[in-house]
């Protein structure tokens, strides 16, 4: 299995990337981790590493999308960034699998011209893993798709649900909506006629979910639109950064507390795991035609290696086979309507979709 590694992108990048690498490359030995970026970088990089007895393969790419650049005005003035280079190899069969930790909006641009969509599918949606009480969740849309309809939705759950249960190893994943009460017939126009094609569909629907049901674990797979979606993402890293920080200065307020911080901390360390990205990776970015992980910005390199292995097992459990052919049996008669070159990435990303598209 070859899995081509955006050395360029992150925040910390190429070090932490490379770090992350090494670390997988001795880890998943049935994996290729294939290094794409500037290559001299690479090579100073991988000099700091014990690599004697590995071998990733180095593809040059002489251009950079940064975090700050504007997505699809970046893919079309960069067609040799590590982004754009790693999409085409992926495309050509050259590799199996893309994993980045860049700019999200650039890798969601570059697959959507290099690789394109699953047919029928009317727009990838951005998911990640979300810690719930039990096990975690899956939730998509979380931000590339600010404005919805209700086939989209429809779409969410279903590649949703395949993930859950191919990757995630989740038996006939329970799907939910989010929606402003449990109740059937609550929500917006967009949550009530994506409740009813939902429910409609052969899969596992458990409804409606209010905002508190989603960290109960209520469902296995959560669907909402990409601004609800990432306003749910930002206010629980939010809260949870503002519990730490309140926890621990409760703790170094009191010697008694103190000292019962102390004998705590075996406890804090397991609630901190749990609620650590870096255990999770990356998430996919699913209806495109092809396995491609996103990670954070701010990944480690442990979230790196982790990335790597969703990409090993997204692959192994032919996660776009089985999306391809649960969207022919929802809609055998569905047509690509919108060709790559027509979709305004910017303007999806932002939520003004524009007439037509």
């Amino acid at each position: 299995m070859r899995i081509v590694l955006d050395a360029m992108g992150g925040d910390f990048a190429p070090a932490v990337t490379i770090a992350g690498a090494v670390w997988a490359a001795r880890e998943l030995s049935e994996v290729e981790i294939i290094l794409v970026g500037r290559e001299e970088v690479i090579r100073q990089e991988l000099a700091k590493h014990g690599t004697r007895g590995l071998s990733s393969p180095i593809v040059h790419a002489s251009q950079v999308i940064e975090m700050t650049d504007k997505p699809a005005i970046a893919v079309k003035a960069k067609p040799d960034s590590s982004m754009v280079v790693g999409m085409r190899m992926l495309k050509r069969g050259e590799a199996d699998a893309f994993v980045s930790m860049g700019n999200t909006g650039g890798v969601y641009a570059a697959a959507l011209f290099q690789l394109g969509r699953i047919p029928g599918i009317r727009r990838p949606a951005l998911s990640t893993i979300y810690p719930a009480r039990t096990r975690p969740i899956f939730l998509l849309d979380m931000g590339a798709n600010t404005d919805c309809k209700p086939e989209y939705l429809l779409q969410f759950a279903l590649m949703g649900s395949a993930y859950a249960e191919r990757v995630l190893g989740i038996d006939h994943p329970r799907v939910g909506i989010v929606s402003t009460g449990e109740e059937e017939g609550k929500g917006s126009t967009l949550v009530l006629e994506s409740y009813e094609l939902i429910k409609k569909s052969g899969l596992n629907f458990v409804g409606n979910l209010e905002g508190k049901d989603i960290p109960a674990g209520r469902a296995d797979v959560v669907v909402t639109d990409g601004f609800t979606g990432n306003v749910i993402i930002k206010l629980s890293e939010g809260i949870a950064s503002q519990l730490a920080d309140l926890i621990e200065e409760e703790i170094k307020s009191h010697p008694i507390s103190a000292l019962g911080g102390l004998l705590a901390k075996p406890a804090f360390a397991k609630v901190k795991r749990r609620l650590d990205y870096s255990e999770y990776g990356g998430a996919p970015l699913l209806g495109v035609d092809g396995v491609v992980i996103i990670g954070h910005g701010r990944s480690n390199a442990k979230a790196v290696k982790t990335a790597l292995r969703v990409a090993a097992r997204a692959v192994e459990q032919q996660i776009v086979a089985a999306i391809r052919e649960g969207i022919a049996a929802l809609s055998p008669a569905t047509e690509e309507v919108d060709r790559p070159e027509e979709l305004d990435v910017d303007k999806i990303l932002a939520g003004r979709e524009g007439k037509g598209v």
